[in-house]
């Protein structure tokens, strides 16, 4: 009995320290934590979202252009050897071969107007024409031009863009933001994913180790005669079964543990080993006020807000398509020509040039009016689906906090339950050894164990998972009490 007491002792106490201390300089540890910030440093999903959001920066680098001067410099420098029909001063026409070669050169400033949709330009031109037959040429120029271009009752596309784009870059940057906390939650479901996989092989070795030591003390008592060879084989079987697991427990290892280091972007080839912190950051959440952080900073919201002023704004295109339709360009300056460059600048000439043109359609067999109505209804379907949108995010952020809140409770319930699964555990395998106990109340008391230990990984597993999620839909972290946000300078570097 001495001896059975003193295997039991060493496998359970020291055998663990000394593989423990053999591999800990051949492994990779890591915390939740720690595996969270290697995850939102390189793992694909933060590879995604950084381009995403450049891809976002960018294009809204370019709207912002649009509101801003723009300066270009035009040449189409051209060669004309052709016979081409010419009209003479008296009305009639003539064939003429022409050999000429023209070149030209302009600089042009324009500003678009965003209050109108016009377009206003400053232009100063050169133009050289070579007749070539002759060996002549001439200058003409223009030292300024200034002008203006409008569609009268188009759509305005300026003032659409300027209450649309700055949303959508705001919620690309929040989105930003909110893919990080998603990474965070995904990066612990795989951590624990690990830590489930690492607690059943634990378990199962465990089991098995005790398994065959009962079953070392069980053949001991049966060559005895005090116990059955029914209860001799049923321990039997135990050993078998935990061998058999801790095999399938080694796999599942394995695979998580693979499916870990490829999320984390870890190309090491060490084992890895999870580390649980049983600490929690908080108990409850208030739901009055995660709602308002969600309402407040989430890109679901502004993406929301963004639909309605998207179909508004095609509504504003449709309506502006049908009925009147005029366009206005002006421009006036100055120009003269000469035989040289000098000359062609001397006592320039006014010039002025204006053009209206209108259409309006007659008969178009309501096509306009059906383009119209087609825009306000789905308009109005954007409208009414915002809506529900806005509804269904408010009771998932209901659900998520409830949920929270009792996952709370649920962890220190867990915490208990393991405990003292385990302290009756060791409870029943002493009596069991001191025949106080039948081997029906030994498995009972090891399966209870078991599932309270996994109960426990997993209650765990949902506490961190929802807290994550509630981060990355309220964009704000409840521990520290302070808005979540990222250097979006560093982003586009």
């Amino acid at each position: 009995m001495k001896k059975i007491f003193a295997i039991i002792l060493f496998q359970s106490v020291f055998l663990p320290h000394v593989c423990a201390q053999e591999k800990q300089d051949t492994v990779l540890t890591i915390t939740l934590h720690q595996a969270i910030d290697i995850a939102r440093q390189q793992s694909p999903d933060v590879l995604y979202a950084r381009h995403s959001f450049r891809s976002s920066y960018w294009n809204y680098c370019y709207y912002k252009a649009n509101y801003l001067p723009s300066l270009s410099f035009n040449s189409t420098p051209n060669f004309n050897h052709s016979i081409n029909a010419i009209t003479l001063p008296d009305g009639t026409a003539q064939y003429v071969q022409q050999n000429q070669l023209q070149a030209d050169a302009t600089l042009s400033i324009s500003q678009n107007i965003a209050f109108t949709g016009g377009n206003i330009f400053v232009q100063s031109r050169l133009q050289r024409l070579d007749e070539l037959t002759n060996n002549a040429y001439s200058y003409k120029s223009t030292p300024v031009i200034v002008g203006y271009q409008q569609s009268l009752f188009g759509y305005n596309y300026l003032k659409w863009d300027k209450k649309i784009e700055p949303i959508r870059f705001e919620a690309a940057k929040r989105t930003y933001v909110e893919s990080l906390e998603l990474v965070s939650a995904r990066a612990t479901d795989k951590f624990f994913g690990l830590a489930k996989a690492q607690t059943n092989l634990e378990i199962s070795r465990t089991n098995f180790a005790n398994a065959d030591t009962l079953y070392v003390f069980a053949q001991g008592r049966y060559n005895i005669g005090t116990i059955t060879e029914n209860e001799m084989l049923q321990l039997e079987i135990n050993k078998l079964n935990e061998e058999s697991n801790q095999l399938n427990a080694q796999l599942e290892v394995d695979d998580c543990m693979e499916n870990l280091r490829s999320y984390l972007g870890i190309k090491d080839a060490l084992p890895i080993v999870v580390v649980i912190d049983n600490d929690i950051p908080l108990k409850d959440i208030y739901f009055q006020e995660a709602l308002q952080y969600a309402l407040q900073n989430s890109p679901d919201i502004l993406d929301l807000q963004r639909q309605k002023l998207e179909s508004e704004s095609s509504v504003a295109n449709a309506k502006a398509s049908t009925g009147l339709k005029a366009d206005l360009y002006m421009q006036f300056g100055l120009a003269q020509t000469g035989r040289e460059i000098e000359t062609a600048y001397k006592n320039p000439l006014n010039q002025q040039h204006v053009e209206i043109g209108f259409r309006l359609p007659v008969l178009d067999w309501g096509r306009g009016k059906g383009q119209v109505q087609l825009a306000k209804s789905r308009r109005d379907m954007v409208f009414a689906q915002a809506d529900q949108e806005r509804n269904n995010f408010e009771m998932n952020i209901i659900k998520l906090v409830k949920q929270f809140n009792l996952q709370s409770n649920q962890l220190h319930v867990a915490v208990k339950a393991d405990y003292t699964a385990e302290r009756r555990n060791e409870v029943a395998r002493k009596l069991y050894l001191l025949g106080k106990s039948t081997i029906l109340d030994l498995n009972a008391s090891i399966t209870e164990k078991d599932t309270a230990k996994r109960n426990y990984i997993n209650t765990l597993n949902n506490y961190w998972s929802l807290y994550y999620t509630l981060r990355s839909i309220t964009l704000y972290d409840f521990e520290k009490n302070i808005p979540i946000t990222e250097d979006y300078n560093m982003l586009i570097k």
